[in-house]
């Protein structure tokens, strides 16, 4: 989670704090998983968890056959912004629905993924009901737990023991390949987190293991997310192989739902230096709050990188970066830079579209990250969104 990317827009042309999208960065991503989809043949949807720009859609709908929801919200944003520009399909996935939620996915979503077999029985009624009232067709799937991990941080592993995540292969007794999966015509899974197609691969390995008996009753299967394959370096090759051989092996379509790679690199958070304190050592206080703007700093952690900075000790001066928060722990990290920072300099992070913006809160009334969006062709740096305080007002009573 590094993201070197340089950035190529005026960091002063922004309000700060602002994220700002790369509409050029964005393209050459979506244009890789374009050579994806052709060449493998599969279909490619975007995870709205992750990313959810949706001013950005109908640039997106472009190279991306649909969303990927985990709520009626998304499911509905997906619907509402993103199909009318070509990516029809709305698949949604949650570990716990309600029947308010069916009733309102019913409306919005293509496809309805289960997470166990107790809410699949519960709501196959009901949906089939509500679908043939506006005379179209729901898909049903299930989300399997292929209990296998592939290293990722425990927090965001799936598979991790005590999972609440996904249908394990014990659960699949003779009742439910019977009479459990009446209807269902998909298999999900998702294991991986920012990871090569190695990872993959092995996990591909141990749902044919473990479902081979299932495997051949559906009409798709969707691989889940977390596939970095935009990043530098990714076995491209690999996973398109992967995908070909899946599909003659099963006779299935395949799926991803990547989020990460769809705006991997693209984003930058820029930032401006309210004041330079002396503790331990100089402390840079930014108008960004960590835990309001980049919460998976801390969530992760990770440290994110700052454009012209260098591991602590690197560079001639050395500094923490923190922001404006009551919260002791309000802090980026250690970086060095050539020379000292003064109040009112522009620090850029990056790799600040993904996760981030659709994870910013206003803790402490930290006020919201504005949106932009770069166009490189004509060096526009567009302001799309401000907030201020009616927007954290109306979150509250």
């Amino acid at each position: 989670m590094d993201g070197r990317t340089e950035f190529r827009f005026d960091p002063l042309a922004v309000q700060t704090p602002c994220c700002v999208v790369d509409e050029g960065l964005l393209k050459a991503n979506l244009e890789l998983l374009a050579s994806v989809r052709e060449r493998a043949g599969c279909k490619v949807l975007l995870a709205l968890k992750c990313f959810s720009m949706f001013s950005t859609f109908p640039l997106l709908a472009t190279a991306l056959d649909g969303v990927c929801a985990s709520s009626p919200h998304e499911a509905r944003l997906g619907r509402e912004e993103f199909a009318p520009h070509g990516g029809g399909e709305i698949h949604t996935f949650a570990a716990g629905y309600s029947e308010a939620d069916i009733r309102s996915l019913c409306h919005t979503s293509d496809h309805l993924v289960f997470n166990s077999f107790a809410q699949l029985a519960r709501f196959r009624p009901l949906v089939a009901e509500l679908a043939g009232a506006q005379g179209r067709t729901i898909e049903l799937g299930i989300r399997i737990n292929p209990e296998h991990s592939e290293g990722a941080v425990p927090v965001y592993d799936p598979c991790a023991p005590g999972s609440r995540l996904g249908v394990r292969r014990a659960q699949f007794d003779a009742q439910h390949n019977q009479v459990g999966l009446d209807g269902v015509t998909g298999l999900h899974w998702h294991n991986l987190c920012e990871q090569d197609a190695d990872c993959l691969e092995r996990t591909i390995a141990a749902v044919e293991a473990g479902f081979a008996d299932v495997l051949p009753r559906m009409r798709y299967v969707n691989f889940g997310g977390g596939h970095h394959i935009t990043r530098p370096g990714y076995d491209v090759d690999l996973l398109v192989s992967l995908i070909i051989r899946f599909k003659e092996r099963w006779g299935v379509e395949v799926y991803l739902e990547p989020g990460e790679a769809v705006a991997l690199n693209a984003g930058f958070l820029v930032t401006t230096v309210l004041d330079v304190v002396q503790a331990d050592l100089p402390v840079v206080i930014m108008d960004s709050a960590v835990p309001c703007h980049m919460p998976d700093v801390i969530e992760m952690p990770y440290r994110p990188h700052v454009v012209g900075s260098g591991e602590a000790g690197e560079k001639a001066w050395t500094c923490r970066i923190g922001g404006p928060s009551c919260l002791a722990g309000d802090v980026a990290g250690e970086y060095s830079f050539d020379a000292p920072l003064e109040t009112g300099d522009r620090l850029v992070f990056t790799d600040m579209a993904i996760y981030s913006m659709v994870k910013t809160n206003t803790f402490n009334g930290i006020q919201l990250p504005g949106i932009a969006l770069f166009t490189p062709q004509t060096g526009e740096v567009a302001t799309l969104r401000r907030f201020g305080y009616q927007d954290f007002r109306n979150r509250l009573s």
